[in-house]
């Protein structure tokens, strides 16, 4: 297993300690007992073709499951909605993986969901809100490159749900366009 120096924000360049897996306060024995999802999906499959950038940062986000603590045998990387758009329904835009997560999270089977951007996650608030509530429920967190989230948490719920609604309106925008 590898070790990370990680330097607190308070101490100088030469302050770091030795930890094992990089953290996050709210990951849990719990959550690592279940599965890491990693959603995979670009909108359509000119974006598949031409922004192979964009599937390398969201399969990569398997290492970050890795170094947040994941076995490699939790790790498992849905990706069957390349090229598929995520306005309307997942069932309008045949989304069988985006279903596959849904369901794998109300089973309790899901200890995070990953995806390059949350808001990415589903596009419209009846889906949106549904995957945080089964989340909530199953004690699954959501993260993105940047952030993970516990949607039983007050403060995160508030975040999910500005950030879903900051994502249906971008669509919105971009099909008024």
């Amino acid at each position: 297993m590898s070790v990370e120096t990680v330097e607190a924000p308070w101490a100088g360049a030469s302050a770091g300690r030795a930890l094992g897996p990089a953290r996050d306060p709210r990951i849990t024995p719990h959550h690592l007992n279940r599965q890491a999802l990693i959603y995979v999906r670009q909108s359509s499959p000119t974006q598949v073709q031409r922004h192979p950038e964009s599937a390398r940062r969201q399969y990569g986000l398997a290492a970050r499951a890795h170094r947040l603590g994941w076995a490699a045998e939790l790790v498992t990387v849905i990706d069957e909605d390349q090229g598929k758009s995520g306005a309307g329904s997942a069932l309008a835009h045949e989304r069988d993986g985006f279903e596959r997560l849904v369901s794998a999270v109300g089973l309790g089977e899901v200890g995070i969901i990953l995806a390059l951007e949350v808001s990415r996650l589903a596009r419209n608030s009846a889906e949106w809100y549904r995957l945080l509530d089964l989340a909530a429920l199953a004690g699954a967190l959501i993260a993105d490159e940047d952030a993970s989230y516990d949607p039983r948490q007050l403060n995160d719920r508030l975040v999910l749900g500005l950030r879903g609604t900051i994502s249906e309106v971008e669509l919105h925008c971009i099909q008024a366009r």
